[in-house]
């Protein structure tokens, strides 16, 4: 299937009360490659940015004047992530605002377009419990280099994205097997007796166990205490 990250930049943080998208950008990857087959719009969104969305991403009403509006471009957009996994960093966000545009225009809400929505923000919590995993954080976790990103910005962020997602999925690359194996031929079981081995029991000194109780309250703190341990106890 193919995958198309997708990340959009707006007048502000509430659809639902008026605001608008002013960009969209989408990154395609085909079997873990990105094909350079992407899309790129600027919008006219018929109002002006908060204060505190422009801070964000530098995108001016001047700049966005003759811009088309989202009714102009929304089938392209639709005939291009047809079908596609669509994989999104805080995806309830970028989905609100298209839904918005969409119910505008009288048309069904983006999930009916598309094959499934992937959201990275829900997958970095998982692998990083009580971390920050903002998209700026997980490049700097996962070495991506983002030091072209002092404004957001769509299609740089969608192309941000593709490079922190192939990060957090490498390791699935070695689950797979080789292309023309069987099964027989990619598993090989090596029986090991482990009845002779004695492990070492390593007590953890008094530094050690202070550091674990702290990760331990920070991943209580990130989950609102309700990690299993305060619940047994």
């Amino acid at each position: 299937m193919r995958q198309i990250f997708l990340d959009t930049e707006t007048t502000g943080l509430s659809a639902d009360t008026g605001d608008r998208i002013i960009e969209i950008g989408c990154v395609e990857l085909f079997k873990r490659k990105l094909t350079g087959n992407n899309k790129h719009f600027y919008l006219n969104p018929g109002r002006e940015s908060h204060e505190d969305a422009l801070r964000v991403h530098g995108i001016t009403s001047a700049f966005l004047k003759d811009k088309p509006k989202f009714e102009a471009v929304a089938d392209e957009l639709l005939a291009y992530v047809k079908d596609a996994e669509i994989i999104i960093h805080n995806a309830p966000f970028d989905l609100g605002f298209l839904n918005k545009e969409l119910a505008l225009l009288g048309r069904p809400r983006f999930k009916e377009f598309v094959g499934s929505v992937t959201d990275t923000l829900v997958m970095a919590k998982e692998m990083f419990p009580g971390k920050r995993n903002s998209l700026n954080a997980l490049c700097d976790r996962l070495g991506v280099d983002n030091s072209g990103r002092a404004l957001h910005g769509a299609l740089l962020d969608a192309e941000l994205l593709a490079d922190v997602y192939i990060n957090l999925t490498r390791g699935q690359d070695a689950l797979l097997m080789e292309a023309g194996a069987t099964e027989s031929e990619s598993l090989q079981v090596v029986q090991i007796d482990l009845g002779s081995i004695v492990l070492p029991v390593l007590a953890a000194n008094d530094q050690e166990s202070a550091a674990h109780d702290d990760v331990l309250n920070q991943i209580d703190k990130a989950s609102g205490n309700k990690t299993v341990w305060r619940k047994s106890a």
